[in-house]
């Protein structure tokens, strides 16, 4: 049995087009250096939503608003398995070996999009980053976290395309970034670290959920450690060793609950507080949910109320 390559030479030698090709998924004909698919991680898709930079080894599910390296889609694709069985089975299918033998995939040699972050606001100037964060049911509570994020994106030939989104600085100051129809990162990747009580914290995929549970304890006075993405739990168990409390709220899914055992076993005194959306995918889909019939609520009682006849004036 060959041994496993490490997660930095997988994804050094690991192509996600030929992963998804040994897989069966072909692209719809290329545009620029990005190939798009039918996404094969969401049923009932009519059109090509998944986006594969193999130059950059890069994917993104725009219809999911997720995405990452050859080893993230490999943990979104196998959710039943854990993540040695998940780099075994890209190297099995792209039939890449360690060891000096090994061939590497050969990579072009290209400028990556140079991210420049132009001008940061805070919340509330821009409406399609208000109208976003409002849908989330977080947008009050952002205000004290997040800010308006605008730049451009310059590609190897000096063109610039200019975006715009809610973000928020993770620990190497780079700038995490979502909006409606996209989530990155304006360099290096790091987790997010909200200080507070020095013995007691809060541990979260992504920030959003953070912020809905900020937005149902908006007392609490623990320190946070926000992810920002699962290839980070590690970084974030070695920075919550220093808490002797901990409460962890990943995602309900395969890969929220299989980060949630590495995490309880590396520090086996963490507590798995997922329970408090029971039903939900994570504790922000449960506040949406919330919001909605809070709404539907109200309209009902406009609705209500606007047929109801005063019948005398004072």
């Amino acid at each position: 049995m060959a041994n496993l390559l490490t997660e930095k030479e997988l994804k050094e030698q690991g192509s996600i087009v030929d992963l998804l090709s040994g897989l069966g998924y072909q692209p719809i004909p290329k545009r620029g250096r990005e190939r798009m698919y039918y996404s094969m991680l969401r049923g009932g898709n009519t059109e090509p939503s998944f986006s594969v930079n193999d130059d950059l080894g890069v994917w993104f599910d725009h219809g999911a608003c997720r995405g990452g390296n050859i080893i993230d889609f490999g943990l979104a694709y196998w959710k039943h398995l854990g993540l040695n069985e998940v780099v075994k089975k890209i190297q099995d299918v792209c039939s890449l070996e360690t060891g000096e033998a090994r061939v590497s995939r050969p990579k072009k040699i290209i400028k990556c999009p140079n991210h420049i972050v132009q001008l940061v606001k805070p919340l509330g100037t821009h409406p399609a980053i208000t109208e976003y964060l409002k849908d989330r049911g977080v947008f009050e509570i952002a205000k004290n976290y997040l800010s308006e994020v605008y730049y451009f994106v310059e590609d190897e030939n000096n063109v610039r395309k200019r975006y715009f989104a809610a973000g928020w600085q993770n620990e190497s100051k780079s700038w995490e970034v979502r909006n409606r129809y996209f989530k990155g990162c304006m360099g290096h990747k790091a987790i997010t670290f909200i200080p507070g009580h020095n013995k007691r914290a809060v541990i979260f995929e992504g920030f959003l959920n953070f912020l809905s549970w900020r937005l149902e304890n908006p007392n609490d006075d623990h320190s946070a450690i926000v992810l920002n993405t699962l290839t980070l739990l590690q970084q974030a168990i070695n920075r919550a060793k220093a808490f002797s409390s901990l409460d962890v709220y990943f995602d309900r899914n395969r890969t929220g609950a299989l980060a949630t055992r590495v995490f309880l076993k590396a520090l086996p005194y963490a507590t798995d507080r997922s329970r408090i959306y029971e039903g939900f995918n994570d504790y922000n889909d449960k506040i949406k949910v919330q919001l909605k019939k809070a709404v539907s609520e109200s309209k009902k009682k406009s609705v209500f109320f606007s047929g109801v006849k005063v019948p005398f004036e004072r």
